[in-house]
């Protein structure tokens, strides 16, 4: 257990953005999880719309670093191109 104030301070600091993470981590896997499930669905408008709403939420937690920017950039390459076997 920390014995100096600073230390304590970091622990709690450090549990905060765990949890943040934990959350945003999340809501980016239901979110590609959504687009998959249009995808298997074979509903081309609800996959585009599943896509639109997921791109930004991406690229948000790549901002954040939540994710690289590569895995970023590589989930909206193959949801896309996912997407686009649809049309």
């Amino acid at each position: 257990m920390a014995n100096h104030k600073s230390a304590m301070k970091r622990i709690k600091i450090t549990a905060k953005r765990t949890e943040r993470n934990k959350h945003e981590r999340s809501t980016l896997r239901t979110f590609i999880k959504r687009v998959r499930e249009a995808v298997a669905s074979k509903d081309q408008a609800a996959a585009q719309a599943a896509l639109a709403a997921a791109i930004p939420v991406i690229d948000g937690a790549a901002t954040k670093g939540i994710i690289h920017s590569s895995n970023a950039s590589r989930n909206v390459s193959r949801l896309t191109k996912l997407v686009n076997t649809l049309a």
